[in-house]
């Protein structure tokens, strides 16, 4: 997603360079020293923060680059606990204290675009009418996408979003919907029979109809509880990496959380 904001704030004005390569998991990435090599010849390096990007610090410190701009677009977003983190296996990479998903909420995602504007301008000022206009384009847009969540969202009965991996608290705090996460787990970690027994009572004494999976992970969590409990099960997007379908179909922030809203939508009536 800061790829996608960067490219739509600095259009033809900027070279962008996305480090974490096509189908990467973001979360077990590491930077080669090419890519190092890269980011000491850069103006501007923007990420995420909130341990997204684990290996940021290590790297930063040992940069040669007195005139490269840092700029951890979260900062300034609302945040919302982890609560993964009181969850987490040891082998499971923890985030810290905040969930690291900001972008989720698009009065969010308007915050980092704007600390994306703010950056550029300062590295740039010769185009600052250009990423100012730019931002202030993709900030309507951004505004009518979360009028569009909310006439959509807020009139359904059902509130629940069960998800096998807890990564839509921010969309659904901004709507008003509660976040029902499997238990312990992530991409990586199966849940116990305890916790897929106790997520099948919940399924059951809830009316839910279905169960969402990250759409760039595994759906087989999903599977196993749809077919214990005959609910649907169906993908959602973190926009952290983008399917091949989504990339052929030149899908995009705004495109993708509409698909979003569609399948809550769905899944709530």
């Amino acid at each position: 997603p800061i790829y996608d904001f960067a490219q739509k704030i600095g259009s033809d004005k900027i070279e962008l360079t996305r480090m974490l390569p096509d189908g990467a998991e973001v979360h077990h990435w590491e930077p080669s020293s090419k890519d190092i090599a890269q980011l000491e010849q850069a103006d501007v390096f923007l990420y995420n923060g909130l341990g997204m990007e684990h290996w940021v610090e290590d790297i930063l410190s040992a940069l040669q680059s007195d005139r490269l701009l840092v700029v951890e677009t979260a900062k300034g977003a609302a945040l919302l606990p982890a609560d993964d983190a009181e969850h987490a296996d040891n082998d499971e990479h923890d985030h810290g204290e905040y969930d690291p998903h900001t972008w989720l909420s698009p009065q969010n995602a308007k915050k980092q675009m704007e600390s994306i504007k703010n950056a550029f301008i300062q590295a740039d000022p010769a185009n600052a009418e250009t990423y100012q206009s730019n931002y202030e384009k993709y900030a309507a847009e951004l505004d009518k996408l979360d009028g569009e969540f909310r006439a959509e969202l807020e009139s359904l009965y059902k509130r629940d979003v069960v998800v096998t991996h807890r990564a839509f608290a921010y969309l659904c705090n901004a709507y008003g919907l509660r976040q029902v996460g499997l238990e312990g787990v992530s991409h990586e970690s199966e849940p116990s029979p305890d916790q897929l027994g106790e997520a099948i009572r919940f399924i059951r004494d809830n009316g839910i109809s279905t169960v969402f999976y990250e759409q760039s992970g595994s759906d087989a969590v999903a599977k196993a509880i749809a077919a214990e409990t005959g609910v649907k099960t169906a993908p959602l997007s973190t926009l952290e990496t983008l399917t091949e379908k989504q990339q052929a179909a030149g899908d995009d922030y705004f495109s993708i959380m509409r698909q979003n809203l569609a399948a809550i939508k769905e899944a709530l009536q």
